[in-house]
């Protein structure tokens, strides 16, 4: 079985995209269940987690949406503003909403983490038994460890194995292993292509998080910048926690 913990859809037609710049023009266009559907049949995929692309609450509802009508659509990581009221938002939502993230590595201040509305934020999110997922690199991580410590009870999940930079990984390296020795962070082995090295990141985060706490995802449709859907199956190896244990536990995902 496989389940694809990390996959995108959009339409630039119809929202702002601000990370959408000309180096990845391939990718203005829509992508759909329409458009994905296909490739899951291909490669045996039972289903997906689709991850919020813009921080607009609007998009979380949409989603919310396209899961309700769409059955390969296993869970929702949404968008909440985690400096305002999260109870309230998430009083709004219906579905499968699964988990929240933020682009934390597009902030400007790289503790935007530790920020006191946004810790209690984290607060509200932990109890509504959601997920957070940590979009961060290395000068976020370390503000993700101490984060990931002061919420012991919340579930993190460390998006794109927390981009390997090309060059001075040491920093990289560092976070992301301290990150490990925590047992609520689990691990994506996910836009593996898009940056550096994958076979490398995917042996360091199987040796650090062990197999019961990686997944994989596809990061689609970024990944086709840099490969085609399939090769991050094979590059992640045929563990069955790797290909689908660990998402179904980690969120809590109902199989078809």
């Amino acid at each position: 079985m496989i389940v694809d913990a990390h996959q995108h859809f959009w339409d630039p037609a119809t929202a702002d995209y601000p990370w959408m710049t000309d180096d990845v023009a391939a990718l203005r266009r829509r992508f759909g269940p329409e458009d994905l559907e296909p490739l899951l049949r291909q490669h045996g995929v039972a289903g997906t987690v689709v991850v919020q692309a813009r921080h607009d609450l609007a998009e979380t509802r949409e989603l919310l949406t396209l899961a309700a009508e769409t059955p390969s659509l296993l869970g929702v990581v949404g968008w909440l503003d985690l400096t305002g009221d999260v109870h309230a938002q998430l009083g709004e939502l219906a579905g499968p909403l699964v988990g929240v993230r933020h682009q934390v590595h597009d902030e400007a201040d790289p503790e935007w983490l530790l920020r006191a509305d946004v810790q209690r934020g984290l607060d509200a999110v932990e109890a509504g038994g959601l997920v957070y997922d940590l979009l961060v690199r290395a000068r976020e991580l370390p503000a993700a460890v101490e984060t990931a410590r002061r919420h012991p009870g919340l579930s993190f999940v460390l998006d794109h194995a927390g981009k390997a930079p090309a060059t001075n990984r040491d920093a990289w390296a560092q976070g992301v292993s301290a990150l490990a020795e925590l047992p609520n962070v689990t691990c994506k082995l996910s836009g593996l292509f898009t940056e550096v090295d994958p076979e490398g990141t995917v042996a360091l985060a199987l040796r650090w998080f062990g197999p019961d706490r990686c997944m994989f995802g596809s990061d689609w449709p970024v990944c086709l910048l840099a490969s085609e859907y399939g090769d991050g199956i094979a590059v992640v190896g045929d563990d069955p926690d790797v290909l689908a244990g660990t998402a179904i536990r980690t969120y809590a995902l109902a199989l078809p």
